[in-house]
């Protein structure tokens, strides 16, 4: 999250930046896994919209995440339409085409990808 935040931070004057938060990783009602349990992120697969904004607002505190938040329909519309599964980070050019589609993260982000694409996007300052 440190390197996206900085991302935010250097061109959200330019450039629309949002984290749509989807469906829960690794519930503990389905697939809990062993680094969620020694950190203590234990949360329930999300059946209704009050119950998936509560847990992104948890994520959004807990990973200190400066990007606006928009959180996905528990039936995960956002999610199946874009393949966000697992996270992905994306850039959208203004006339809503996909610039630039990161591979599966966490390990595939590579946020110096994402700041070459918005350099090669946006207009120099």
């Amino acid at each position: 999250m440190p390197a996206l935040n900085t991302l935010y931070r250097d061109y959200r004057d330019r450039a629309a930046f949002y984290m749509v938060y989807i469906q829960e990783a690794h519930p503990i009602d389905a697939g809990q896994v062993g680094d969620n349990l020694k950190d203590d992120v234990l949360v329930s697969s999300t059946m209704t919209k009050d119950e998936r904004m509560n847990v992104a607002g948890m994520w959004v505190r807990n990973l200190g995440i400066e990007l606006p938040a928009l959180v996905d329909e528990p039936h995960n519309g956002v999610e199946r339409a874009y393949t966000a599964w697992p996270d992905r980070l994306y850039v959208v050019d203004r006339e809503g085409r996909i610039s630039y589609k990161s591979a599966a993260g966490p390990f595939g982000f590579k946020p110096s990808e994402v700041q070459a694409t918005l350099e090669r996007l946006l207009p120099a300052e």
